[in-house]
Parts: structure tokens; C-alpha cells; sequence
């Protein structure tokens, strides 16, 4: 490899046929003379454009016409020619400079091209050199050299999180890994589980049960997920009644009346919140409002009267962290929009005044496409100030518009699979810690199941890696039709 040429912070170097360089890797420039070296990552691997080409390539058919005779080239020349016309341009961004032994983000000095050597820099040694030492290692493939991709877990620790791709690229998969990896350091996880995903993580690919069987709570809400009103608590009640289902300011207060009234005689319950509604001396609109609102909580089937059937989701939640770790899956798979909206509101309620009076430690919240029930002022409170309480949030969506471009630039790691579409890849170029060119260029030709990490996982170097099998029953498989016709036909052949 020879450096050809440096403008700004992009670097073009020549590449020839036998060197083994692709798209995502990293070079390291070593100039001996000014005892520097500088890293780089190819983000785009180009034929090299060579005067005369053009020319070359255009006699070639008329050469290669049959004719009589013997071909007489006693200097080789043809294979040298051939050899030039296969040579590679790379695209190249500048990472980091390695002076005495340190690594610094000088990127201004240029380096010798007769005096530079230009090699392949692996991970492995890359991680080395920033001093990425990981002490609750969760293995989440491998690198493009083959090598085992680990990232530490406590740095996701505190931190946001986005998973993005389109359809069936392996963003849930991946998701899953890292749900695994923080429950097996005894981590608090809660999953808002849209598609009936990871219900069954507990179970290996054959249906036996495995070592995270224990550790796995699935609770659907309506069945063995409900909960009472004194356990909920008025302020609870309340967002969910203002936030989820737009009750007026003038009716919320009517509410809070309402609810005060029974709490101090004992009666507080479902039943008894109708009976007060229909008998209170108010605005008939505000009657009306408040009406509206009690059949939608009565008719999603979450909240109940008998303590007996209800989830002490608090008490669960205590008993997770105590018992060393475990996720908690929120199946809202067959729960109406307004049902999930209020199960959610309830969840993100309980979590804040749970962790603002430290009767728990901190959770991990994985959101699968948050934007079908998260209202909108969720995204930043979520980021910032749930972020102080303890959440920390992990988006998992294939519509990167749909999350805000704030979001993306607080994000502390971004785990980016394949896009195609020019919109989608405008947006996720505005991720923070990366230019945008790299970002584009790379992520437009992963192969499904490969991911560019960007963010501290990665000491903010970015690398593509290929997402793990995982022996889970993972069950966010597509259901298709025609595979089963050809399940149907094989077991016909099969019969006698």
C-alpha cells in the first residue's frame, strides 16, 4: 500500500490486488522518520484511476480476438498492466495519531510517502492501544477478522442507547444479547416487548430450559399482570389519565377530589370511583370527561379490584435486584394502542417514584419501537431526567425518523445495521461521535446480521461486527406462508 494523498481529515492510499483490505477496516500509517503513526478506517475501496485505463480497456476486446499465431512478451509487460489496471483507491478517515506510545486526536500532521509503511491495523490490537480493558465482558459476535467482538457492560452503565436497521437485519437479535449479558451481572431489565419477542428467552432452541430460566418474568398485561388502585397510587393514576388519555385539567382536578373523598373513607376502588362519578355534584362535560376515561381503564382489564389476581409490580421489581438480576418482559404483543399507552404510562411511573425514593437501585429499559406508544415529551425525559433517577434507555426501532435528532446526538452508543434508503441513512448520519461519511458509506452495504458500533462501547472507534447465533428461542422470526406449504409438503412425501 502507498499513501497517495491527504485532504482535511481524508486520507487516499493505494491499494494493490494481493492486500487483503475492505470496507470498515482499520490501517495504521507508521512513519518511522517523524516517529509517528496514524490510524485510519477505510470507508470506501474505489479502482484506482490511472492515466491510460481507460484507454487500456477499450483495446482489450479488439486484442482479444482470435487470430493465428503466438504471443511474444519477453519483459511480462501484460501481467503488469493487469496488475495496475485491478489496483484499489481507499477512502480512508484519519482516527487518532500513536505518539510516544499514547494515543491523541491530532489528525493536522502529514505523513512521509517514502518513508510511511501502511498496514492492517486487527481490533484486537486497536482496542490495545486505547487501553479498552473490559470487566463484564458481553460477547456479541465477532470483528472482520474473525476474532471475538466483546464489549464491557458496565459502560452501558448510565448510558442511552439506539439500535436501528431495517427490517429483518438482526436488530432484535441483537437486543436480546445484550438483555442476556446485563441479567448475568445481575442487572435490572425491563423490556416494553411489542411483537411477543422475548417471552421465551428462558428457553434454549430445543425447549429446555436454560440458565436464564429463572431470571425471566413475563407479564402480559390483562392476564397475570394486573394491578389494584391502592397499589398505583393517585399520582400514578394521574399521568395516566392526563398523559395517556387527555383528561382536561378541569376534570383531572374533579378527579383528585374523587379520589381523596374515598381514600379517606376506605373505599377507594373501581367500583366505587364509578358510583362517585355518577353521583358527584359537577359540570356535566367534566361528568362526561371523567365518565369517558373510567370505562377506558375499566375496559382494558389491567386495573382490578381483586388484590388477590393483582401484581405487586413494585415487590417484583425489589425481588429482581435481590435475588441477583433478571428482566422483566412486558408483553404488550396483543394489547390495543390505548392499552399500551396506559400500561406504559403506569410502568415509566412506577420506575421514577420507585427510584427517586431508592427503594430500587437503577433499571435497564429496553423500548422495542418506542414511537407506537411513547408520547412525545417521553423521548427527552427519558434521556435527561429519568436518566439521573436511574433509566437507562435502549431504543430498538427500524424508522430512525421517528426518533428525534437530539436523541441521536446524546447518544452514547449507537449500534447501526443496514439501510439502504436515502432518507433513513440523512438521518442516522446525524449520530454524534462519528462524521457522517463514514457513517453513510459503511452502513449502506452491511450484510444482514452485521452492525457498525459507534460510541463508548468502542472507545468511539467505529467497528462493523457480525452479530452472534443465539441458542435462545428467540421467536422474532417472520411468519410466512409459503414455508409452510413446503413444511406441509415434506411431511406429505414423508408418508407412506
Amino acid at each position: 500500500m502507498r499513501l497517495y494523498k491527504k485532504t482535511g481529515n481524508t486520507i487516499h492510499i493505494i491499494s494493490f490486488p494481493d492486500e487483503d483490505v475492505e470496507k470498515g477496516c482499520y490501517l495504521i500509517i507508521d512513519d518511522k522518520r517523524a516517529g509517528r503513526s496514524m490510524i485510519v478506517q477505510v470507508i470506501d475501496v474505489q479502482f484506482a484511476n490511472v492515466p491510460g485505463i481507460m484507454e487500456e480497456l477499450l483495446r482489450e476486446p479488439l486484442i482479444d480476438d482470435p487470430v493465428k499465431g503466438d504471443d511474444i512478451d519477453p519483459f511480462d509487460i501484460t501481467s503488469h498492466i493487469l496488475y495496475v489496471q485491478d489496483a484499489r483507491l481507499l477512502v480512508c478517515k484519519v482516527h487518532g495519531t500513536i505518539e510516544d506510545g499514547g494515543l491523541c486526536s491530532d489528525s493536522s500532521w502529514l505523513p512521509s510517502r517514502t518513508h510511511s509503511t501502511i498496514c492492517r491495523l486487527p481490533i484486537g490490537r486497536l482496542m490495545d492501544i486505547v487501553n479498552a480493558s473490559i470487566r463484564y465482558p458481553i460477547s456479541i459476535g465477532e470483528t472482520m477478522e474473525g476474532t471475538p467482538m466483546v464489549i464491557d457492560a458496565s459502560i452501558l452503565d448510565g448510558k442511552l442507547n439506539i439500535i436501528t436497521g431495517r427490517k429483518g437485519v438482526g436488530k432484535s437479535h441483537l437486543s436480546k444479547i445484550l438483555v442476556l449479558g446485563l441479567i448475568s451481572y445481575g442487572a435490572t431489565v425491563v423490556v416494553f416487548d411489542l411483537n411477543g419477542e422475548y417471552k421465551n428467552l428462558g428457553l434454549n432452541l430445543d425447549g429446555e430450559r436454560n440458565e436464564f430460566y429463572e431470571k425471566v418474568h413475563v407479564l402480559v398485561p390483562g392476564e397475570n399482570f394486573k394491578v389494584t388502585l391502592a397499589q398505583t397510587g393517585l399520582s400514578v393514576v394521574m399521568k395516566i389519565l392526563v398523559h395517556a388519555l387527555n383528561l382536561p385539567g378541569t376534570s383531572a382536578r374533579e378527579f383528585r377530589h374523587i379520589w381523596r373523598f374515598l381514600e379517606e373513607r376506605n373505599m377507594l376502588s373501581l367500583h366505587e370511583i364509578g358510583e362517585a362519578i355518577r353521583r358527584w355534584q359537577c359540570n356535566q362535560q367534566v361528568k362526561d370527561a371523567l365518565f369517558s376515561r373510567y370505562y377506558t381503564l375499566l375496559h382494558a382489564n389491567f386495573f382490578t379490584d381483586n388484590v388477590n389476581e393483582s401484581v405487586n409490580f413494585e415487590g417484583l421489581l425489589q425481588n429482581v435486584e435481590r435475588s441477583g438480576g433478571g428482566a422483566i418482559i412486558i408483553d404488550l404483543s396483543n394489547s390495543s394502542s390505548v392499552d399500551r399507552q396506559i400500561v406504559v404510562e403506569y410502568i415509566l411511573a412506577k420506575l421514577q417514584d420507585l427510584l427517586s425514593q431508592w427503594k430500587i437501585r437503577a433499571v435497564f429499559l429496553f423500548a422495542e419501537e418506542a414511537h407506537l406508544y411513547l408520547r412525545e415529551t417521553y423521548w427527552d425525559d427519558i434521556v435527561t431526567r429519568m436518566r439521573h433517577f436511574g433509566i437507562f434507555t435502549t431504543f430498538i426501532t427500524n424508522q430512525p425518523d421517528t426518533i428525534k435528532e437530539s436523541i441521536y446526538r446524546q447518544a452514547d452508543n449507537i449500534f447501526l445495521f443496514n439501510f439502504v434508503n436515502e432518507h433513513d441513512l440523512e438521518v442516522i448520519s446525524r449520530a454524534a461521535k462519528v462524521d457522517a461519511e463514514t457513517t453513510v458509506s459503511i452502513v449502506r452495504d452491511l450484510p444482514p446480521h452485521h452492525c457498525l458500533i459507534l460510541g463508548d462501547v468502542v472507545r468511539n472507534f467505529p467497528i462493523v461486527a457480525k452479530v452472534k447465533p443465539l441458542n435462545v428461542r428467540a421467536m422474532g422470526e417472520t411468519r410466512l406462508f409459503f414455508s409452510r406449504e413446503k413444511g406441509l409438503e415434506a411431511a406429505q412425501s414423508s408418508r407412506p
